[in-house]
């Protein structure tokens, strides 16, 4: 009687430990060999070395060159010429020109130039007296006083390379974030693995506790046999579920390795002595919360930013489809050896040795420009449509996440009070087993409802962090105010 009594006591003190131990603090409390390994750490690695970041990098060279490019088309031009004629032993006529052009983000366009023209044979237009060697030195400008004054392809080209830029930018934003996202889902599994693999482990070390004292009994004639296989088979049955629980922990973190890269882009393994924690979040789930969120996601959603970098080039595009409905009416002035001539001499007037002129052109019925800005002003159009679309989408997808996290969370405090209520109906079982009212295979099936329990939390709690990180993602960053 003494011994079935003792076992009894061992019993309620082995499970009770259990029970009480692996929903408390003291589950989450890592061992002192372990190194803690945040999802900020895990972040921080995956920007500094992923290749994927490193590729999303490259965007923003692209659009450094798409601005060089567009930057090339107002670089000093410098122009040469040169034409002989010779024909019956009769020099015709000798022709050479040469010129600097200075294209400039302004309307007019400067130009310097030489030419040297001699010959029995040239065309009057051309003629230039020996004074100066047959040396006629120019400068002047060209001004758009129609089409082209306030912008043209130029000015255009290089306004829409720089908002590629930002749009660029964006579709970074857009790249690491979803990589980050992945990362996130990939941690919180890992935290889950990890925990339940612990949760298990502790529950072999009472299952064999357990089988050991039953053992002894039945060696002393206090247990039947039954009662040693049944803590047998519940053992074994620990075991098999550690063991699952062991395999997904280690699949899991190599899952996890496949973020995890060195400075020179070689694949890193996760170091098995680093474990996963629960860190404090500055967001809360509230109203304000996911107010503060859909504000964030106005201003900063990678998508959102992309539809607006679009309609500003369209924008400049428009502008340019409007000016080509202008007449082109262009200035051009050059003053002839002016203000320095070929010897060096300082003079300039402004009513002599000068060349002005002026072109233009106009389409009588414009369709062509008509249409190009009505298909720009329809672009335009299309493109805010989709960009209140895209809006409604965010918010709408945040309040749904943010709906699921309301309901998670609910679901976790309930599944959490019935772990408490588990704990207590093992430890009434318990209680009656010393009584004489109950058995072992009662206190398994309690056991086993219990451990099923706190599996099922830990299960819920690493869910609603990914589906915090599914929030932040839907709000186009991985952080509030990130």
């Amino acid at each position: 009687m003494i011994q079935r009594l003792t076992f009894a006591f061992g019993l309620l003190l082995l499970t009770s430990t259990l029970s009480k131990a692996q929903m408390t603090d003291t589950l989450f409390v890592v061992p002192d060999s372990t190194r803690i390994f945040t999802l900020d750490n895990f972040y921080r690695l995956i920007l500094k070395n992923h290749p994927a970041v490193k590729q999303a990098g490259l965007l923003s060279e692209v659009a450094r060159q798409e601005i060089r490019l567009a930057r090339g088309n107002f670089d000093p031009k410098l122009e040469a010429e040169f034409n002989s004629k010779q024909l019956n032993s009769k020099a015709y006529y000798d022709i050479f020109g040469s010129s600097l052009k200075f294209p400039t983000i302004l309307p007019f366009d400067p130009s310097i130039g030489i030419d040297q023209n001699k010959g029995a044979y040239l065309n009057p237009e051309r003629y230039i007296d020996n004074e100066f060697n047959y040396q006629q030195f120019y400068a002047g400008i060209s001004l758009p006083l129609g089409r082209g004054l306030f912008t043209d392809e130029r000015r255009t080209a290089l306004r829409q390379a720089e908002l590629f830029k930002d749009m660029t930018e964006a579709e970074q934003v857009k790249m690491i974030n979803e990589l980050l996202l992945d990362a996130a889902k990939d941690y919180w599994d890992w935290y889950y693995a990890y925990y339940n693999y612990r949760l298990l482990n502790k529950s072999v070390r009472i299952a064999e506790e357990i089988f050991s004292r039953v053992k002894n009994n039945y060696n002393f004639g206090e247990a039947s046999g039954v009662d040693t296989v049944q803590a047998k088979i519940t053992w074994q049955q620990r075991i098999i579920e550690q063991q699952e629980a062991f395999m997904n922990f280690k699949n899991s973190g190599l899952q996890l390795s496949n973020m995890l890269w060195d400075s020179l882009i070689n694949p890193v393994e996760l170091d098995l002595k680093r474990v996963p924690v629960l860190s404090p979040d500055a967001w809360t789930l509230t109203p304000e919360g996911l107010k503060a969120l859909a504000d964030q996601a106005r201003i900063n959603h990678p998508e959102l930013k992309k539809l607006e970098v679009k309609i500003y080039q369209l924008e400049a595009e428009r502008k340019l489809a409007a000016e080509y409905l202008k007449p082109e009416l262009n200035l051009n002035y050059y003053a002839i050896n002016q203000p320095i001539n070929p010897h060096g001499d300082f003079s300039f007037t402004i009513y002599d040795n000068y060349k002005i002129g002026i072109d233009f052109s106009f389409p009588v019925f414009l369709r062509k420009e008509r249409s190009k800005l009505a298909l720009t002003k329809l672009k335009i159009s299309n493109t805010k449509f989709e960009q209140s679309i895209t809006e409604r989408q965010i918010i709408n997808s945040l309040t749904g996440i943010y709906n699921q996290l309301t309901n998670l969370q609910s679901i976790m405090a309930n599944q959490k009070q019935m772990v408490e209520s588990y704990e207590r109906l093992l430890e009434a079982e318990l209680l009656n087993l010393q009584q004489g009212e109950s058995d072992l295979f009662k206190i398994n099936v309690q056991q086993e409802k219990l451990i099923q329990a706190q599996t099922k939390w830990l299960k819920l709690l690493a869910e609603n962090e990914r589906q915090k990180a599914q929030l932040y993602w839907a709000a186009g960053t991985y952080r509030l105010n990130n």
